[in-house]
């Protein structure tokens, strides 16, 4: 079970279903924890069943094992939640002259492809309620550019003008649609990121958090999954409802440059 907490006036979220995609790990089990102790009944969607099902036991929650890449099957699909987390992500780190074009399309699919599949199923609940958000965890990397991440960026890029376009719609029915863009977080997808981004950069691994992750960080060091989770609890809540259309950076300092 999630550790007790009286929600506040501006998390509580008792009554809401809430579905976390990536929620078996990372940022997304961190997610999956504050709005379970804000109150809201949680959907833990992760493509590792086990993974999601272990969070889902932890948070009284709901488990679904399902592959977000699997579009056909994704669509075919219904649900309905008062908020949304699109959190699910992969990455590749190589040049674009080397980069995988089967890759390229599978990191699109699942983080730009996916997300607009689950906000399309999502709304006409959140219309029909007059309440709903959805929040797109994205990246510094959606405002600004870095070599060898390619599918990265340009999926970052993407999530960004997905979210603003929902905010715009979403505004008159009680829906909002926030961005938040944090720098590297100490989670699995930045820790496997570390032996290609050595090779790739032609340095030694003990050096990639150093030289290459905090290098245009003002505050040097690696955010952990829970200050993103306590920003997106914020915005899932009753006083964020003029909140929309936002892209909030927890970059360290990077995007001041």
């Amino acid at each position: 079970m999630a550790a007790q907490r009286s929600p506040g006036p501006d998390t509580d979220l008792r009554g809401r279903t809430a579905l976390v995609t990536g929620a078996g790990s990372g940022i997304g089990a961190a997610c999956a924890r504050a709005l379970a102790r804000d109150g809201a009944h949680v959907l833990v969607l992760d493509r590792d069943a086990e993974a999601a099902a272990a969070v889902a036991a932890e948070i009284a929650g709901e488990a679904l094992g399902i592959d977000l890449g699997d579009l056909d099957a994704l669509a075919a699909r219904s649900f309905d939640a008062d908020i949304l987390v699109n959190n699910a992500g992969l990455q590749t780190v190589a040049p674009i002259v080397d980069f995988d074009p089967l890759m390229f399309r599978r990191m699109l699919d699942i983080m730009v492809t996916a997300p607009f599949l689950l906000i399309r199923a999502v709304l006409p609940g959140m219309y029909a309620r007059g309440w709903g958000r959805i929040v797109n965890i994205g990246s510094v990397h959606g405002l600004r550019a870095s070599e060898y991440k390619s599918a990265y960026v340009t999926a970052k890029h993407a999530l960004e003008g997905l979210s603003k376009v929902t905010a715009l719609e979403g505004g008159p029915h009680g829906v909002t649609s926030n961005c938040i863009n944090p720098g590297y977080v100490n989670t699995p997808l930045v820790q496997k990121q570390i032996v290609d981004q050595a090779r790739t950069h032609g340095i030694p691994e003990a050096d990639v958090i150093e030289k290459v992750m905090l290098v245009e960080s003002a505050i040097k060091r690696l955010l952990e999954p829970d200050e993103v989770a306590d920003l997106a609890r914020w915005l899932c809540g009753p006083m964020a409802g003029s909140v929309t259309g936002a892209s909030y950076t927890m970059d360290g300092g990077w995007s001041a440059r």
